[in-house]
């Protein structure tokens, strides 16, 4: 029986971690401690788009989906991995993509190597139309990314993803760790957050 290796592909979530220019940095706290309040609790204020995280459709579009709409086999599935290390993210590196539908395909640029940089927000690889549009056509239901953005303002590889209801996972890390792996599975379950409205 062959043991079963997980791999990591998240970010740590720390006080210090780096955030984009567009986001606030986090705030974690511990508020309640056992000599005073008899327990320890710790308070997390973070923005939605920091560190490792799944863009919806909600994030730059009018749609009411939220994450936590979705059923949660949609953030489980058989992945695929695709180097795109120091070269162009365009149709041709699809060409060994399976003819099966609902694959997560995770793109490694080695572009995590630069977390907390400046440069890591502002000069990243980003998605050929043409590598966007076959992942759309072969229906996948997740492209995950090593880095902040799959494309730039005014993130039309985003709306196309979204009006095919295709979800974005950014700022992943340790992909090179997938490399020589045929067979491996995701699992990319998001907080299950819902925010209640109110009439």
């Amino acid at each position: 029986m062959n043991a079963q290796k997980i791999i990591d592909l998240t970010h740590v979530v720390t006080p210090q971690i780096s955030v984009s220019p567009y986001d606030e940095p986090i705030k974690l706290e511990q508020y309640r401690n056992l000599e005073t309040h008899k327990n320890n609790d710790w308070r997390l204020i973070s923005g939605m788009h920091v560190g490792t995280h799944i863009d919806g459709p909600g994030h730059l579009t009018e749609s009411k989906k939220l994450l936590s709409d979705y059923p949660v086999d949609r953030f489980v599935g058989t992945g695929f991995l695709i180097d795109a290390r120091d070269k162009k993210i365009d149709v041709i590196l699809l060409a060994q993509v399976p003819d099966q539908e609902n694959l997560i395909v995770l793109v490694l640029t080695g572009q995590d190597k630069k977390f907390g940089s400046k440069e890591y927000f502002t000069n990243y690889p980003v998605f050929e139309p043409d590598f966007a549009q076959a992942l759309v056509d072969h229906k996948v239901k997740m492209v995950g990314i090593d880095s902040f953005s799959p494309d730039t303002y005014p993130f039309s590889i985003h709306h196309l993803f979204f009006e095919h209801d295709i979800l974005i996972i950014e700022n992943l890390t340790n992909l090179d760790q997938l490399s020589g792996i045929k067979k491996f599975k995701v699992i990319a379950l998001p907080l299950k957050l819902i925010q209640h409205q109110h009439e």
